[in-house]
């Protein structure tokens, strides 16, 4: 019985310790940064997007007023 319970908590332990959610996700720093007439004007805070939201931000298309470009920039 002592070699059933010890062998389950080891597998579970095992298991426990090789999945990790954070490899199962896909994550980027992002900000977005303004240029105005091709020289940088100013950006805002950096924060990390997952999955979906991530996917959104790096299809969305850069927005241009004027000579002002403000377009996310992910790392």
């Amino acid at each position: 019985m002592k070699k059933i319970f010890c062998f389950a908590a080891t597998f579970i332990i095992l298991t426990l310790s090789f999945s990790s959610c954070e490899s199962l996700t896909t994550c980027k720093v992002c900000k977005q940064v303004t240029y105005v007439g091709g020289d940088f004007d100013h950006e805002t805070s950096e924060a990390e997007y997952c999955d979906a939201d991530l996917i959104a931000i790096e299809t969305m298309d850069d927005v241009i007023i004027g000579s002002s470009v403000t377009k996310w920039e992910c790392h």
